[in-house]
């Protein structure tokens, strides 16, 4: 007498990126049709905002069925099969595919390229002591800002958009006015050797933007005001040079050094908060989950626009606060020991969990905007990308034939720009995690790359000293 089999069902639960669940697990038949599936989908779509969702198990977003998926990896029955949901961004960037304009003017390197926060302007810093702001409109050069005297190494738009500082070899740092391309008054003076990185106050903490952060080859970070005019802060205790410098939601600044730690700093007086330690060499490269709303302050790709400081304060901190959700802010540090950690600072000295597998310096970490994934790109050619809430590795971009430099989000967080020495630029689709576009057209090494916050364009630039707009 033949016995039929009882139904082989897999328990599924669907839970948020914080691991929180949803619902009640589901038992769902092997052979199960998607209107299960689609059941749950509803539910999730009931909310006021009409939001695309993606799914994803162990960090691959399912894109077929779930039956299908269910019978291809013989899912077994005496497992709990997690599936994470994730909100898309409601607005979708094109991913770049031309070079739009070849601008010519530097005389030497370009180092550096930044857009403003609202994306109107564009910045870029050369190794020919200038600044140059051009024209998005016309792609034409705007202004040239002189006034350094050795090679311009780091450029930083404030949040609200209205200042642009920069800082140079010679360890003097000059802030701009962008609509006139004039220096505001004189450059501060102060650090003793070349500037390696500068940060903005968020402007949910303080509006008008009027303090930055600037961090030196001479082992200390100085906190400025550009109302005053001077450093207010000196925040010293690294035993040799900084190489980076972030300015964190919560009001804290991160500094990471040669010295192989990370030290925590407080704003008000300059106390060091807490050191990090776990590198084995240099720290590189830091990165904040909340990074991309820091920087964009109160501008999305709405492009609406505003009337007071007051109303852009608000904003500001509504983004924050919608993007930082109940966890707290992370950070991860990239270093020359080929490694990187991911740290909840505000939580724990400890890291959170250490990530290997390049097989070189990892030179530019970044967090996607939505704060779900991290990209690192390290001098072994290849970019790598990861979980951005467990640390978990997810896919190797390989692709680039020489040391990838740096890495840029669209804002969208489905698409990763990767610039390198072997100069191309690389667009890379987060969803099949392959090569979307490959962007040649440079003479040589691409140092810097940046892509704008209302996605529209991308800048880059590097050894042959012009200056590439790249439109979708």
């Amino acid at each position: 007498m033949e016995v039929e089999s009882p139904v082989n069902n897999v328990m599924c639960q669907f839970a948020d990126r914080e691991g929180t669940p949803l619902g009640a697990p589901l038992y769902l038949p092997q052979t199960t049709a998607p209107q299960q599936l689609q059941q749950i989908v509803n539910k999730l779509l009931n909310n006021e905002e009409k939001l695309p969702y993606a799914f994803y198990i162990s960090d691959q977003e399912l894109v077929v069925p779930l039956e299908v998926y269910l019978q291809k990896n013989k899912v077994s029955v005496e497992k709990v099969l997690s599936i994470v949901y994730q909100p898309q961004a409601v607005f979708r960037i094109r991913p770049v595919n031309r070079c739009s304009a070849t601008i010519a003017g530097h005389a030497e390197a370009v180092l550096s390229v930044a857009f403003s926060p609202d994306g109107r302007h564009l910045a870029s810093g050369s190794g020919d002591t200038t600044v140059r702001l051009w024209d998005l409109n016309t792609q034409t050069p705007m202004f040239t800002c002189t006034g350094h005297k050795n090679w311009v190494l780091c450029i930083a738009w404030s949040p609200d958009g209205k200042h642009l500082v920069s800082g140079s070899k010679a360890g003097e740092i000059i802030c701009w006015d962008p609509e006139s391309g004039k220096p505001s008054g004189n450059p501060y003076v102060g650090h003793k050797k070349w500037i390696t990185g500068i940060s903005w106050e968020p402007l949910h903490l303080n509006a008008p933007c009027r303090r930055f952060v600037s961090a030196s080859k001479d082992g200390d970070a100085r906190i400025w005001d550009i109302m005053l005019r001077k450093c207010v802060i000196c925040l010293s205790g690294h035993t040799l040079a900084i190489t980076c410098v972030k300015w964190g939601g919560d009001g804290i600044i991160y500094t990471g050094s040669q010295d192989c730690t990370i030290k925590m700093w407080e704003t008000s007086q300059g106390k060091l908060i807490r050191e990090l330690k776990g590198h084995g060499h240099w720290v590189n490269s830091l990165a904040l989950s909340t990074e991309y709303v820091l920087r964009t302050g109160a501008f999305d790709h709405t492009g609406k626009m505003y009337s007071s400081p007051e109303e852009m304060k608000k904003v500001a901190l509504e983004r924050y606060n919608k993007m930082k959700g109940n966890s707290p802010e992370r950070l991860v540090s990239g270093s020359d020991d080929f490694t990187m950690f991911l740290w909840e600072p505000a939580v724990s000295k400890h890291p959170k969990t250490r990530m290997t597998g390049h097989q070189q310096l990892v030179n530019h970490v970044y967090f996607s905007p939505d704060g779900q994934w991290l990209a690192s790109a390290s001098f072994d050619k290849s970019v790598k990308l990861w979980n951005g809430v467990t640390g978990k590795f997810v896919a190797a971009f390989r692709g680039h034939v020489g040391p990838v430099y740096q890495i840029s989000w669209s804002a969208d967080s489905r698409l990763l720009l990767s610039g390198s020495k072997d100069s191309t630029l690389k667009v890379w689709d987060i969803r099949t995690q392959k090569l979307k576009q490959d962007l040649p057209g440079h003479a040589d090494e691409v140092y810097a790359v940046d892509w704008s916050p209302d996605g529209e364009k991308v800048a880059s630039g590097g050894k042959d000293r012009v200056l590439k707009l790249w439109m979708g």
